[in-house]
Order: C-alpha cells, then sequence, then structure tokens
C-alpha cells in the first residue's frame, strides 16, 4: 500500500472513530438532558414518582411528618428500593460516558490511527474497542462508588432533593477538598500521563495485540484518568447531580486540563478558585 493510500486509510479511520465518539457523547448527553428535564416533572422516576412515593409512604410519613407533603417523595427523602439503586447508577454511568469521551478522543484516535498502520504492516494489534472499553470500566466502577457516596449523603439527609449539598458548609467542604487535590503529587502524575497519550503507551510498554491486553491498557489509562478526575466529578455533589450547566463545566474543566498544553496552570488556577469559594460558602453560613 503507498504511502497516499494508507494516508487516506488513515483519514477514514479517524474520521468513523470520531463519529462513533461523538454519536455516544451526543446520545450520552442527550439521556442526561432527558432526566433533568423528568426531575423537574412531578410523578416522574427520577424524583420519586408515585411508584416510588407507594414504596416510601409509611417510612415517610413516620420519619419526615410534613415535609412530603405537596411534593413527589424523592429518594433522598425515603429509604432507597433496588430500583432506586439500579436507576442511580445507570445515571452516574451516562453522566461519565457523556463527560468523559471528549477527554479521552486523541487517545483513542492515536491507538486507532497506529492500528490501522499496524494492520497495513501485517502486525496487527487489538481493536480500538478493546482499549475504550477497558477504560469505561474504570469509570462504571467509579460509578457505583458513587452511587454509595450519594446513597449515604442522602441517608442523613445531606443532599436535596436536586441531588445537591443541603448546607453551604457541606458544599464549602466538598469545594475545599476538591481544590486541595488539585495542587497535589498524584493529581499531577496522573494528568500528565493523560495529557500525554505517546508517553502513557511508552511507559506501558505500548499497544497490545490481545484483546486482553488492550482491555488491561484501557483500564490503566482509564485508572490515571480517574486519579485526574475524581475530585472534580464530587463537585456535581455541590452544584447538583443533574444540574447540566454545572455538569458541562465540569466536563469542560476536564477537557481543557487535558488538550491544553498548560501543564499544571489550569488544575493549580481552578484549584485555587475552588479553594477560595469553598472558604467563602463555609464562612457565609457561619
Amino acid at each position: 500500500m503507498g504511502d497516499t493510500a494508507l494516508e487516506a486509510v488513515l483519514r477514514r479511520d479517524r474520521a468513523v472513530v470520531t463519529a462513533a465518539l461523538a454519536v455516544i457523547a451526543v446520545f450520552a448527553w442527550a439521556y442526561v438532558l432527558w432526566l433533568a428535564a423528568d426531575m423537574a416533572m412531578p410523578g416522574s422516576p427520577v424524583s420519586g414518582g408515585e411508584a416510588g412515593d407507594m414504596a416510601g409512604m409509611d417510612t415517610a410519613s413516620m420519619n419526615m411528618g410534613g415535609m412530603a407533603m405537596g411534593a413527589a417523595v424523592a429518594p433522598g427523602f425515603r429509604p432507597w428500593a433496588s430500583a432506586d439503586f439500579v436507576f442511580i447508577f445507570t445515571m452516574w454511568v451516562v453522566m461519565m460516558v457523556g463527560m468523559m469521551t471528549p477527554s479521552v478522543a486523541p487517545m483513542l484516535l492515536l491507538y486507532a490511527g497506529v492500528g490501522r498502520k499496524a494492520l497495513a504492516d501485517s502486525r496487527p494489534i487489538a481493536s480500538t474497542a478493546w482499549f475504550f472499553t477497558g477504560y469505561l470500566v474504570v469509570w462504571v466502577v467509579f460509578s457505583i462508588v458513587a452511587t454509595g457516596a450519594q446513597w449515604l449523603l442522602t441517608r442523613f439527609a445531606l443532599l436535596d432533593p436536586a441531588m445537591a449539598a443541603h448546607s453551604a458548609v457541606l458544599g464549602g467542604v466538598i469545594l475545599i477538598a476538591a481544590g486541595l487535590y488539585q495542587w497535589t503529587p498524584i493529581k499531577g502524575v496522573c494528568l500528565r500521563q493523560c495529557q500525554a497519550p505517546i508517553a502513557f503507551l511508552a511507559s506501558h510498554g505500548g499497544f497490545r495485540t490481545t484483546a486482553l491486553g488492550a482491555l488491561r491498557l484501557g483500564m490503566d489509562h482509564g485508572a490515571y484518568c480517574l486519579g485526574c478526575c475524581w475530585a472534580l466529578m464530587a463537585l456535581l455533589f455541590v452544584g447538583g447531580v443533574m444540574n447540566v450547566l454545572w455538569i458541562a463545566g465540569i466536563a469542560i474543566l476536564v477537557l481543557l486540563e487535558k488538550v491544553v498544553p498548560a501543564g499544571q496552570l489550569i488544575p493549580r488556577i481552578s484549584g485555587a478558585l475552588m479553594v477560595a469559594v469553598g472558604l467563602w460558602l463555609g464562612l457565609s453560613a457561619l
């Protein structure tokens, strides 16, 4: 295959991967927008709904008194049923896919391009899909942890029906913790691995020829991404887990940290701002 033909194939390959990532992100964001709109509708599953009201009616009436009168009973105001755990977990998974797919796109495009060239040279490597699956596995596990954290916060009445911190003090503490993490060495190490896909591959033995190897490589990359971004995801409990503008803002910050060649500047500036706002929130509540 000539160089010109190979370049054309690589361009098509990148176009296919880009289109696939765009479709995944669009569907994920569409689902998030639908959930956010559905939250505001009385009787919806997100806000508790008729089924939720029936399931939690006895406990809510005994424990919350008149708090639930005139409004749908949200999972935060009644014991969670199994369906609540499944629903919240699904919500977190879809949000993570929508938020993290754009930031991993450079890595996937590099993988796809090298994979096509390797195939042309009769040295095939495992499919990009296996790498991406491994990456997503990490965020699925994170979604399980996030669901558990949300359950604990709601159990102790620390979240309001919008799934945001019920008090300014709690919101301030989360902001301060996330801001301080932005300055830690582990954040820097993880961010450097995410910012430089080629350096990540070089430090992890390069591409894999087997599906299992590519899956593990994707999980390794996802672990660095998680180490870079988990504290930012905790900010969802400050502005509201289903606050679309807040979700978009965090997603944009994650993308900027990874693709803008500014080293540690963006996380350190954002971290300082988070600490300042967190202190202001906490002190204003005292």
